[in-house]
């Protein structure tokens, strides 16, 4: 049976913003009113300004949390539960209809491209009432994955 290593790579901002923009699935973690953690999968983005995004409701936990304590922490995943993950902390904001509309689009665009009709897009948004959560980028560990420690491979 072959062991694998654990490894831990510290990585720069724009390394870190590489990786996340390959990789649309998180754990967000916010903080409830008892102050425990409250952990939501979601899909994620990153836009143009580095900060990760993510399309929500405005009657979600997360949502409500993030408008009382602003501060989060979200884990990225690879595709694969072996491949590597990434813990980033942050501050988030919440983007409500009608100033979440075109940050969505850009969202959209982050995780699958273009839309074949941005309107009927729009409208769905609008329809949905979606939320976005903004997170700006405040600290993060390193680029990791799960193994052996490198002493016992």
């Amino acid at each position: 049976m072959v062991r694998r290593t654990a490894t831990a790579d510290r990585v720069d901002r724009d390394r870190l913003l590489e990786f996340a923009r390959a990789r649309h699935k998180g754990t967000l973690v916010t903080t409830r009113g008892d102050g425990r953690p409250q952990m939501s999968p979601v899909a994620c983005g990153v836009d143009e300004q580095g900060r990760v995004v993510v399309s929500t409701y405005p009657q979600r936990a997360k949502v409500a949390n993030v408008r009382r304590d602003s501060r989060v922490s979200i884990l990225i995943h690879s595709d694969d539960w072996d491949d590597p993950y990434v813990q980033i902390d942050g501050t988030a904001e919440v983007l409500d209809m009608p100033q979440a509309l075109e940050p969505l689009v850009e969202y959209y665009r982050s995780i699958s491209g273009e839309h074949p009709d941005w309107e009927e897009y729009r409208e769905a948004m609008r329809e949905q009432d979606k939320a976005l959560l903004r997170i700006t980028v405040e600290r993060w560990g390193p680029i990791a994955t799960g193994g052996f420690p490198p002493a016992r491979s």
